[in-house]
């Protein structure tokens, strides 16, 4: 039998307290309230949900797994193996995979962490999607997607405005029915020095000068350029549909990373598809990077967006520079 990977179930978490933009401002003002009306006015980003501060990454993460292994009818014990994708871990060292998978209980599972920022759940999808169609002792895998980001940030930072935290997981099973189609892959390593978090890691370990410097924490030290996303999407969604063999017009729906909504308008125009087969929920949950594509997913599917059928496409990018899209027949 040929093995298919379909995403048989998902799950979000957004955490309880909420940070308005009208907060923001209060805090930064007199400073830069302006800042606060011009990062609205780009983004539309009005709101973001932060969690409790003694969290760390695998908390967030926790509720989702839990979430999507419950609507799968699966047990944590069921879980073969999980994908966990998020560049705010728990440690450097070891994977957040390995820590979540001991507070869910899935006792059978391995683990691995992929780092590709906000590319990471299309690209734990695409991995996982290709460990179930050719190993077929792995019959069940969950991809979580989880974002604690503002943790990491200088509080008195105004880019605080960007991070919601969240966490997004889907269910992967094998079946006879094609559901994978395929993905795609393209980076932009000449941006690596442009947003991150510098210190901590080989090129400059942790030192009291580092954290005094902030540099322990994450900026953005140089603005990308508009077409990283605007052109990188249509040109990336173009090679997925090229090589998986589907016009774009047979793109049922599409959900890209909830950075900017007038970034998906444009990039939406290019493809020539109208903006009902996208969703978008950075306007009220903000910016909650290797989250939002899973996040915004659940939300698509609890608001009958995607039906069995559909082709449905992710487009994701983050900070390195990274970008990947998966394809998925909706089962």
């Amino acid at each position: 039998m040929t093995r298919h990977a379909k995403i048989v179930s998902t799950g979000r978490y957004l955490p309880e307290r909420e940070v308005t933009n009208d907060e923001l401002r209060r805090r930064f003002d007199p400073v830069v309230p302006e800042f606060i009306d011009k990062m609205e006015a780009s983004s539309q980003i009005k709101s973001r949900f932060w969690a409790p501060d003694d969290w760390a990454t695998s908390d967030v993460a926790l509720p989702a797994a839990r979430q999507a292994l419950e609507r799968a009818g699966r047990k944590p014990e069921d879980v073969d193996l999980i994908l966990l994708g998020t560049d705010s871990p728990d440690y450097i060292t070891p994977a957040t995979s390995v820590v979540l998978q001991h507070k869910l209980g899935a006792t059978n599972a391995g683990t691995f962490d992929i780092g590709c920022a906000c590319a990471s759940f299309p690209t734990a999808l695409a991995a996982g999607a290709g460990i179930l169609a050719t190993n077929p002792a792995i019959r069940t895998v969950l991809v979580v997607g989880v974002y604690l980001m503002h943790k990491l940030t200088d509080p008195n930072d105004p880019m605080i405005y960007f991070y919601g935290d969240g966490a997004g997981a889907a269910v992967l099973e094998a079946d006879s029915k094609p559901g994978f189609v395929g993905a795609a892959f393209q980076a932009g390593g000449e941006y690596h020095h442009h947003w991150g978090l510098y210190a901590g890691g080989t090129y400059e370990p942790a030192t009291v000068e580092a954290v005094n410097a902030g540099r322990t924490r994450v900026k953005m030290l140089d603005r990308y350029p508009p077409e990283i996303n605007h052109e990188g999407w249509p040109r990336l969604t173009r090679r997925l549909a090229h090589d998986a063999g589907f016009a774009l017009t047979d793109i049922d729906f599409i959900i890209f990373t909830q950075v900017r909504k007038p970034s998906i308008e444009l990039v939406m125009a290019d493809l020539g598809l109208p903006m009902e087969r996208t969703h978008t929920i950075m306007e009220a949950w903000g910016y909650t990077g290797s989250a939002c594509i899973p996040m915004a997913l659940d939300d698509a599917l609890e608001k009958g967006k995607i039906r069995p059928g559909m082709l449905v496409v992710f487009v994701g990018s983050g900070v390195g520079y990274n970008q990947a899209a998966a394809a998925f027949r909706w089962a």
